[in-house]
């Protein structure tokens, strides 16, 4: 055999384990939906930009009467 020709039967094997384990995914793995993707210091943080922001630009906007 040659070496692509036992690296591509290596391969196949690898995959024809994997296609037996498919359904066989433990709880514990699984998401439960309570994690956060951003930290709550992070979360208000970024409200605070935006709301401080907004705020300055309202304030902004009043004192030059309308137009910048």
């Amino acid at each position: 055999m040659t070496t692509s020709r036992r690296l591509a039967d290596r391969k196949i094997v690898k995959f024809d384990k994997n296609i037996t384990k498919r359904g066989s995914v433990p709880e514990t793995t699984a998401k439960k939906g309570k994690d956060y993707p951003v930290g709550p210091i992070l979360l208000g943080f970024f409200v605070f930009v935006v709301v401080g922001s907004s705020i300055f630009q309202i304030i902004r906007t009043a004192t030059t009467g309308g137009f910048a």
